[in-house]
Formats: C-alpha cells, sequence, structure tokens
C-alpha cells in the first residue's frame, strides 16, 4: 500500500462532515477494491440492506486495478478534506 493511501484512510477518519451514504459506499468500494481486489464470495441476502449496498458498490470496481482505486480513494477523501 502507497504511504498517501494509508494517510487517507487516517484522515477519513477525522473528517469534520460525514460524507453522505452515496460518498460513503464509494469510499467503502474504493478501501476494499485497493487493498483487497475484486470482491469474492456471494451477496449478503435476506434484510442486510446494508452488506447488500457494500457488496454491490464493491463489485462495481470489479476489475479494477489496486493502484488506481488507492489514488481514487486518495483523490476522494482529499476532495471530502477540502470541503470541510
Amino acid at each position: 500500500m502507497t504511504s498517501s493511501f494509508e494517510q487517507a484512510q487516517k484522515d477519513v477518519q477525522s473528517l469534520s462532515n460525514k460524507p453522505g451514504n452515496d460518498v460513503l459506499l464509494k469510499l467503502y468500494a474504493l478501501y476494499k477494491q485497493g487493498s483487497v481486489g475484486d470482491v469474492a464470495g456471494n451477496r449478503p441476502g435476506g434484510f442486510d440492506f446494508v452488506g447488500g449496498a457494500k457488496y454491490d458498490a464493491w463489485v462495481a470496481l470489479k476489475g479494477m486495478n489496486s493502484d488506481e482505486a488507492q489514488a481514487e480513494y486518495v483523490a476522494l477523501v482529499e476532495t471530502l478534506k477540502a470541503r470541510g
């Protein structure tokens, strides 16, 4: 992992304003794609709506390489930090 990716992970914890759910899902998906790679396993079912949404956001990035995902994650965190 790059140091900027690691720093962005710390920075996202200290944002003054909590991002909306769509942005949180994007952050989650980029983080997982950047650190783990393509999603594996089955989509959570039943009433696990949050798990399903996270899975769907992550699977949408399937095939993106980890360096690209890390760069997008860092850029998104920088944008959020600039908003205050």
